[in-house]
């Protein structure tokens, strides 16, 4: 073999090795672009809000209105998945243990964030490490309504006969520690009487007994009995907040109506699995913040008799802390405790 062979074979060998070297280098640098890319075609698939109770109540309307919101402004479907249950507990686990890739949101509530944690002995999430807030999304007066069976009109007549019936008397709610439930404990411990507490999974089906006169009362998130009170199906007997509600401006708050002092409302917020990429995290703030800024949905919100709330995450965050703090005490001085 003469010496300009040998040396143009070497140098092919030598190419080749020099090729495949810089393949794999290319090859390796495109995989290290890999996540920065899929991160910057947020979002391409469906993407899904578990909401922790069943379908028509307030955590639902909410969900489904705002989705509707995202879909248009993510260019993605959003859909709802209603996974009720144990206070909001089972469709908040089911979140928490979800991909953390931001296609699965959780429209968390006060109960979930705030009020599970002192009241349940098991919880089977922890509210603060295992979610990434996003934002709150309304702040939701609560409504004392009862069946027009009922013999009581004002909320003195409701405390009188309670008194004069103790025990015999039932209130429902959408579930043990809801926004709903504690309500009506508080309203209990303040009014100093005796009402038998029924639970249910959610407040549509609480709401739909409510109609039928099965259960006497009930102290609904306004969203989910605004229209049965609007169409008098249900009487409006007082709202919960320390001011009267835009929506029912004729309805007493229970603080002016006969329980000074009073006052209970309930929020809604949307989460993350807590291990979402920040920038993930920060384009649905975004977007929701957006969502909830356009008039129509707006409108959409305060007709059910809710108000739009929004914010950064550092700022839920402080909030939820505050509200811990609050429904904590509440819990312990209603004597509540679930299993």
């Amino acid at each position: 073999m003469s010496r300009s062979s040998h040396f143009i074979r070497a140098s092919r060998r030598h190419f080749s090795l020099g090729a495949l070297a810089s393949a794999a280098l290319l090859g390796a640098g495109l995989l290290a672009t890999l996540p920065a890319a899929a991160q910057a075609a947020y979002p391409s698939k469906t993407l899904t809000i578990v909401v922790p109770f069943a379908a028509g109540g307030t955590t639902d309307i909410l969900a489904r209105i705002v989705g509707q919101g995202l879909t248009a402004e993510l260019g993605q479907t959003v859909i709802v998945d209603n996974r009720a249950g144990a206070g909001g507990n089972i469709g908040a686990q089911a979140a928490a243990r979800a991909p953390a890739d931001g296609y699965t949101l959780f429209m968390g509530t006060v109960g979930t964030q705030a009020i599970n944690a002192s009241l349940y002995k098991k919880m089977p999430f922890d509210p603060v490490k295992d979610f990434a807030p996003l934002t709150r999304v309304a702040n939701v007066p609560n409504l004392l309504v009862a069946n027009p069976a009922q013999p009581f009109k004002t909320v003195k007549e409701l405390i009188a006969y309670a008194k004069a019936h103790p025990g015999q008397l039932n209130f429902a709610s959408s579930g043990n520690g809801s926004s709903i439930h504690l309500s009506g404990e508080l309203f209990k411990a303040m009014a100093k009487v005796d009402m038998q507490h029924v639970p249910y999974k959610g407040s549509a089906p609480a709401v739909t007994d409510l109609l039928g006169n099965q259960v006497a009362l009930m102290f609904d998130n306004m969203p989910s009995a605004i229209q049965h009170v609007r169409s008098g199906k249900l009487r409006a007997i007082a709202v919960t907040t320390a001011k009267r509600s835009p929506e029912l401006p004729d309805v007493p708050t229970i603080a002016e109506a006969g329980v000074p002092g009073y006052e209970a409302t309930s929020w809604f917020g949307l989460f993350a699995p807590a291990a979402t990429p920040p920038a993930v995290l920060a384009r649905l703030n975004s977007a929701i913040i957006k969502v909830l800024a356009r008039p129509e949905v707006k409108k959409q919100i305060n007709d059910q008799g809710a108000e739009v709330y929004s914010e950064t995450p550092a700022q839920f965050a402080a909030f939820i802390q505050q509200e811990s703090v609050k429904w904590g005490k509440v819990v312990k001085e209603s004597g509540a405790s679930l299993d």
